[in-house]
């Protein structure tokens, strides 16, 4: 039997040696193991998480284009104890983006969206400045973070939105361009983000436990942030989307309209009641209590897994991403001197000693810290989701010792 099979089925083996905190680039390496964690580094793991405060980890793998194994370890919140589950809902922060990315990609296979079409050809939104650039910044331009947009504007209320540079001359992450791309495909789909995502990827990926929305049930099944060891507030941090999302929810009751089905025009029209739900500061701006493509999302470590096995598998279903669109997807899609990463359409490129790879990360609140690798040419990828500020440190050591790989990502 297969250490796979061993694994998968809750056999352990007997710790022979404790695994590396950073793997030696000169410590020799099959690279044709697989991504799934080791026995001694499982077995070490809880102490890991007891040392840098992270309560809770879903860790799944893609091995030949499918999802091969999966555990979770820890609890939900370190107060109640709840323990992580396979059906315990991650934040999934910024790995919201790629999958999204996909979805536009699908879009674009149908003829709904193109790449290389400004966005103000499928909508304007009010909140945007004066700026010659702003025709400009294309579909693509989001993408590939070469919007010149900045993450988030610190003042939305009274801040117009407009780029710094012109577009595709430097790579600014946006994350108010993922939104704007979002309110473009409301446009061209009529329906909200979360019903289009079910729609096109997640219904037929078998997605069943992913949505970029928020009601009773994903609540009761999703984690809680918490600090690193050495924060001296006490108590549970501010847990960010949560707290906005259950300002809005009174609305959506009294509306009659889940969370999940509102549009863009719904979240402004219910910003003075949200924002009076909650607490200084958490509701600012319709984006807050909208389902936001860039940092929503909440899915089982399994789903995302599902993800990352059609964005690295090479056999594609007829409703999956064509061929060339998949190339496009992983490919450099802006070539800028001096830098040591390079961006794909959703990911980002880092070429390594088994060749390029692709990856995403993500932080919500500080208190949920994510993370996503593939290798496309062996059909493999990783995906680690935690709740805690630590959950950093954690991935990256898991990483290593998984994968053999020391990415410069972690680093710079």
């Amino acid at each position: 039997m297969s250490r796979r099979h061993l694994l998968a089925g809750g056999i352990g083996l007997a710790s022979l040696a404790a695994w590396p905190a950073r793997v030696n680039a000169a410590q020799p390496w099959n690279d044709d193991a697989d991504w799934i964690p080791g026995d001694a580094l499982l077995q070490d793991l809880p102490r890991q998480m007891q040392a840098l405060g992270v309560p809770g980890i879903g860790i799944a793998v893609v091995e030949a284009g499918r999802l091969a194994w999966s555990r979770g370890f820890g609890v939900t919140h370190a107060e109640r104890g709840t323990p992580v589950e396979d059906g315990t809902l991650w934040e999934a922060a910024s790995l919201s983006k790629p999958v999204f990315a996909y979805m536009v990609l699908q879009l674009v296979d149908r003829g709904e969206l193109a790449l290389d079409a400004p966005l103000v050809k499928y909508v304007r939104p009010a909140y945007l400045g004066q700026s010659p650039w702003i025709e400009r910044i294309a579909v693509r331009d989001v993408l590939r973070h070469t919007t010149g947009l900045p993450n988030w504007r610190k003042d939305p209320a009274n801040e117009w939105l407009v780029p710094a540079v012109a577009p595709g001359t430097r790579v600014d992450y946006s994350g108010e361009a993922f939104v704007w791309l979002q309110l473009a495909v409301e446009a061209v789909t009529g329906e909200s983000l979360d019903q289009a995502m079910h729609r096109l990827l997640f219904a037929p990926a078998g997605m069943h436990d992913s949505s970029y929305g928020w009601d009773a049930a994903l609540a009761a099944r999703s984690v809680y942030g918490h600090r690193a060891p050495d924060d001296t507030q006490p108590g549970m941090p501010a847990q960010g989307l949560r707290e906005a999302w259950d300002a809005a929810q009174p609305v959506a009751d009294q509306w009659g309209k889940p969370l999940s089905s509102w549009r863009y025009a719904d979240a402004e029209r219910a910003l003075p009641q949200a924002r009076a739900n909650a607490k200084p500061g958490v509701v600012n701006w319709p984006s807050d209590i909208l389902a936001n493509s860039a940092a929503s999302l909440r899915c089982t470590v399994q789903d995302y897994a599902r993800l990352m096995a059609l964005v690295v598998h090479a056999a594609p279903a007829a409703w999956e991403l064509k061929p060339a669109t998949r190339a496009a997807m992983l490919a450099s899609q802006i070539a800028l001197p001096g830098r040591w990463t390079e961006k794909g359409l959703g990911w980002n490129l880092e070429a390594t000693r088994i060749g390029p790879v692709l990856y995403h990360s993500g932080s919500n609140a500080g208190v949920f810290k994510t993370f996503a690798l593939g290798d496309a040419a062996r059909q493999r990828a990783i995906v680690i989701m935690t709740n805690a500020a630590n959950g950093n440190v954690l991935y990256r050591r898991i990483v290593r010792a998984s994968t053999g790989l020391d990415l410069l990502a972690f680093d710079l």
